[in-house]
């Protein structure tokens, strides 16, 4: 679970409940024909433009930014240094015994048992986190065009509850409801485009990003592997992937 992301907009929420509770009320803040204007616009506009499945799937790939599923990059680097050791001691067969927690190394260890030419497991494994990252690209888009349209129809709310009020001007009691909506329309759309949808849209692109570096990775340790490469060489190979911080030291006993 990412608690910096569920944290993120409860005190957000919270900041915002509070203080208009410190000076009013927080039930003047609900208004229904405004929540409709703005969410109910919002979600209209999405579903024209992508179709269903894909507002589906993007809201599927959200959880991604609440939770924190990522296999650490220095967990992926020992798992791909302990198959290396089993594939040069005991045979590309040898990497059986060994555990792999990541999904995506593990289907690359697969490939790499059943055989496969070294460039057909590459191949395979970029493709696959293509595709990966095309998913995770539409997912955000779709929250970036939300986070863009929201205010659009706050702006809408606004401008229809200004003109309902202009037709009841000789009518004092019926102007604060047409007011309500021109005003609350426009706070519903700045607290949910910069609040969720957008936040949301940023975490799953830095999510992409994270996943994608853990497959290269993968990748990179595969091709190692298959190519029979030792520690110190693999480890050059993954340096090149990861932070300064995080690189190992050469291994002299490893040379070869």
């Amino acid at each position: 679970m990412d608690l910096g992301t569920i944290i993120g907009i409860l005190v957000g929420l919270g900041l915002i409940v509070g203080s208009i509770m410190l000076d009013g009320s927080i039930l003047a803040f609900f208004n229904v024909p405004g929540l409709l204007i703005v969410l109910g616009g919002t979600i209209a506009a999405t579903l024209v433009k992508a179709p269903l499945r894909q507002v589906l799937g993007a809201f599927a790939v959200a959880k991604n930014a609440f939770l924190e599923r990522l296999t650490p990059s220095d967990e992926i680097v020992a798992t791909i240094h302990e198959l290396s050791q089993k594939s040069r001691k005991d045979g590309i067969l040898g990497m059986e015994s060994v555990e792999v927690s990541d999904p995506f190394l593990a289907r690359g260890v697969v490939l790499a048992i059943d055989g496969l030419e070294a460039d057909f497991v590459v191949r395979a494994m970029r493709a696959d986190l293509a595709g990966m990252q095309s998913r995770h690209d539409q997912g955000a888009g779709i929250f970036k065009f939300m986070e863009s349209t929201c205010p659009a129809f706050g702006m809408i709310g606004t401008l229809i509850g200004l003109v309902n009020m202009l037709q009841v001007l000789d009518d004092p009691s019926s102007i604060g409801p047409a007011m309500a909506v021109a005003l609350l329309t426009t706070f519903y759309g700045a607290v949910f485009a910069f609040l969720m949808f957008g936040p949301i849209a940023s975490k799953l692109e830095t999510r992409s990003r994270e996943e994608s570096l853990r497959g290269e990775l993968a990748i990179a340790g595969i091709q190692a592997i298959i190519g029979g490469e030792n520690k110190n060489q693999t480890q050059t190979r993954l340096d090149v992937l990861l932070a300064p911080d995080q690189r190992g030291a050469p291994d002299e006993e490893a040379a070869e």
